[in-house]
């Protein structure tokens, strides 16, 4: 009896949280200055006018929307609708809610999903740009792409035109993980053109968005969308910007968040050069291969404890079945012989060297003068 109590009041605290976080004029602030001050979702839509009024950022039209939530927010056909659509709602507070996404100062209450995240998205790179990419732009953001996916980071961008659609390209083109935050609903795909490869990307990786799934997008929800972007990541990559870009907002919100921003050097005579060589002044790192990157936040990897309880030390370890793990096992930071390597496992010698060859691939091990190989 005291379980399915406890399953009920916990029931009933989830459609409070839906019920809050789907009030039109209730952001992301607004809605945790309301949980500071008033304790729950619960608490909240239970409030008097004059209770709510006195919470920063709370008017008379938005305590009235509020009050009226109780009974105009339909979430039992919102339910109804994701279930039909495959798509999983997933509240702040549940187990599987991204860990740093949840450490910014604005997390989202809801987050729409048509896939799931997995313990492995912990360590992801956004990769952002202009939509009006050169040809330079869009190569560079698959080549970053493609190898960070190979070096087992998930990319994550934001499906605009440009170099948002490059990278998710490239890692797929990797077959790596890739996510996409959408402005609007994930029934209201922006832009349209871009249907078939959010398909793909669903079934590679994930597509995300705190709208209502048949929400449009509007202008005001892309720089909101953005501190998302930056806030799943542990560092943002701004390939091609403007000096009036999205992706400079995008690399605005990593450095509140804590997150690094690089940026990726262009053509002097380019207006589209003008935002990143912007953030270089400003202090970002200059990226020209995914080794910048990789040095960077090696110690933020080898910091990340993942929601398995698993601690790496570099993330394509995550990618290794368990014939290429015993092998890694046997390799130590110090250089060592390829046949010492061979002696202590049971694999056949083509089979330990193919395998060294993945892993070099990886950038888990470096290959040295003598038949040698080293740790990274």
């Amino acid at each position: 009896m005291a379980d399915s109590g406890r399953a009920e009041d916990g029931a009933r605290q989830g459609d409070a949280a839906l019920r809050l976080a789907l009030v039109p004029g209730v952001g992301p602030r607004t809605r945790r200055a309301l949980l500071e001050q008033l304790g729950d979702a619960r608490a909240v839509l239970a409030a008097t006018r004059a209770e709510l009024c006195d919470v920063p950022g709370v008017g008379r039209k938005l305590s009235e929307r509020i009050v009226a939530a109780r009974w105009a927010v339909d979430i039992d056909g919102l339910r109804e609708e994701c279930t039909r659509h495959g798509i999983r709602i997933m509240l702040e507070g549940e187990a599987d809610y991204p860990r740093l996404l949840a450490e910014i100062p604005d997390p989202p209450g809801v987050l729409f999903l048509s896939s799931k995240l997995v313990a492995a998205d912990a360590l992801a790179v956004a990769i952002v740009g202009t939509r009006h990419a050169t040809s330079y732009g869009r190569r560079q953001a698959e080549r970053l792409a493609s190898g960070l996916a190979r070096a087992g980071y998930t990319v994550i961008s934001g499906l605009a035109r440009g170099i948002d659609a490059a990278a998710h390209e490239g890692a797929l083109r990797a077959d790596g993980r890739t996510l996409a935050v959408l402005a609007g609903g994930l029934l209201n795909l922006y832009p349209p053109e871009h249907a078939d490869l959010a398909a793909r990307i669903s079934d590679q990786g994930c597509l995300l968005s705190e709208s209502p799934p048949l929400q449009p997008p509007q202008s005001g929800a892309f720089p909101q969308r953005n501190r998302l972007i930056s806030g799943l990541c542990l560092g943002v990559i701004v390939v091609e910007a403007a000096q009036r870009s999205g992706a400079l907002i995008t690399a605005r919100h990593a450095s509140e968040q804590g997150r690094d921003v690089f940026a990726v050097p262009g053509r002097v005579d380019q207006r589209t050069s003008h935002g990143c060589h912007q953030l270089l002044r400003d202090g970002a790192r200059l990226v020209e291969s995914i080794d910048d990157v990789l040095e960077e936040l090696g110690p933020l990897v080898e910091a990340t404890r993942l929601d398995d309880h698993r601690t790496v030390r570099h993330p394509s370890e995550l990618l290794l079945n368990e014939q290429e793990q015993a092998v890694l096992q046997a390799i130590g930071t110090e250089p060592t012989d390829v046949d010492h390597v061979i002696r202590l496992g049971t694999l056949p010698t083509h089979r330990v060297l193919a395998t060294l060859s993945v892993l070099e691939m990886r950038r888990l091990i470096n290959r040295l003068p003598g038949n040698r190989v080293a740790r990274r």
